[in-house]
């Protein structure tokens, strides 16, 4: 009895894929050469429509996630193309995506010019809805170290939303983006807070500002807006004083008891207080004391900042919650 020749593992395999493989493949001439593989790249077209798509979804993480793929995806798009999509767009949201896009160029070490197209829309374009969405591209990025008086001019956009949307960027970038420790992002702020014509705006700034890098010129603008005519604005400037450099202490220290004696709005008084209090810690405290005959409504106040500051603490925000503390006391 003969015995069927034994198939190897090899044998199978081909045997599996000769039944597996369409009969117009085996019927090829063994010299037939396979198509060339062609690459493919996502074309902006594409992802625009992919993000306009995106925009009816209920899913706020989808849609940041297609915001940070446009921006991703622009370094290895033809700048012309981004440029010209994003000056021919008029819908808010696409116009803040394409806008942060351009901006991630720059930010990625390629031209200016991108961003600068930015800052441009921004200042120029006719709807402030859409100038209000370029600004918002902008934020949490390095905006502020390149374009020049941008935000000073935003400061007076006549429209209320653009300006909102500026001064969030500020102080955004102000706290989140530089932590309070870059002299020029701060500058920049004071400027364009000192810029602006509405009140409302220019307090905002200041009153949530970290001005431990200010320039000698930035504390001098400060100490000039305690003579504003809002009592809103005056008080948000005197907040600004009280984290001034070292080097400028002194002066924001007298400039503000100077205020205070002339002052006549008891909410921009008590701002004046915390201020020199924060500028002074205990050595403050025969200041504070001078000052409780100018106005006795306010000698209750004064008697606890002194009480906090006797008691030696060394972080302003010790002494701050000390303070909050005693008043709740009170």
């Amino acid at each position: 009895m003969s015995l069927a020749p034994r198939k190897t593992p090899l044998s199978a395999l081909v045997l599996a894929l000769g039944l597996l493989a369409p009969a117009s493949a085996l019927a090829a001439p063994p010299s037939a050469e396979a198509p060339a593989l062609q690459g493919e790249t996502c074309s902006l077209e594409g992802l625009l429509g992919q993000i306009r798509h995106g925009l009816g979804s209920k899913s706020e993480a989808y849609k940041r996630y297609l915001r940070t793929l446009l921006s991703e995806s622009a370094v290895n798009l033809p700048l012309g193309e981004l440029q010209a999509a994003f000056e021919r767009e008029y819908d808010p949201v696409m116009v803040e995506h394409l806008a942060a896009a351009l901006v991630a160029r720059t930010e990625r070490g390629l031209e200016d010019e991108a961003m600068e197209s930015v800052a441009r829309r921004a200042l120029g374009d006719r709807d402030p809805a859409l100038r209000a969405a370029t600004v918002r591209a902008m934020r949490q990025t390095g905006a502020l170290e390149r374009t020049g008086d941008m935000y000073e001019r935003l400061m007076r956009d006549p429209s209320p939303e653009v300006r909102q949307e500026a001064a969030t960027n500020l102080i955004t970038d102000n706290r989140e983006v530089y932590g309070g420790r870059d002299g020029k992002a701060a500058d920049t702020a004071v400027a364009a807070a000192a810029a602006s014509s509405d009140p409302e705006v220019t307090a905002r700034i200041l009153g949530n500002l970290m001005t431990g890098e200010v320039s000698a010129d930035s504390a001098r603008t400060l100490e000039n807006l305690l003579g504003s005519d809002s009592a809103q604005v005056r008080a948000a400037a005197s907040t600004a004083l009280g984290g001034v450099p070292a080097a400028q202490m002194a002066s924001a220290r007298e400039t503000l008891g100077a205020q205070y004696r002339a002052e006549t709005d008891p909410q921009a008084r008590k701002a004046m207080l915390a201020s020199i209090a924060r500028l002074g810690f205990s050595s403050a405290v025969p200041e504070l004391k001078r000052l409780r005959e100018v106005d006795p409504r306010l000698a209750p106040e004064i008697d606890a900042w002194t009480r906090v500051l006797e008691m030696n603490l060394q972080e302003w925000s010790l002494i701050q919650s000390a303070k909050q503390r005693l008043s709740q006391t009170r």
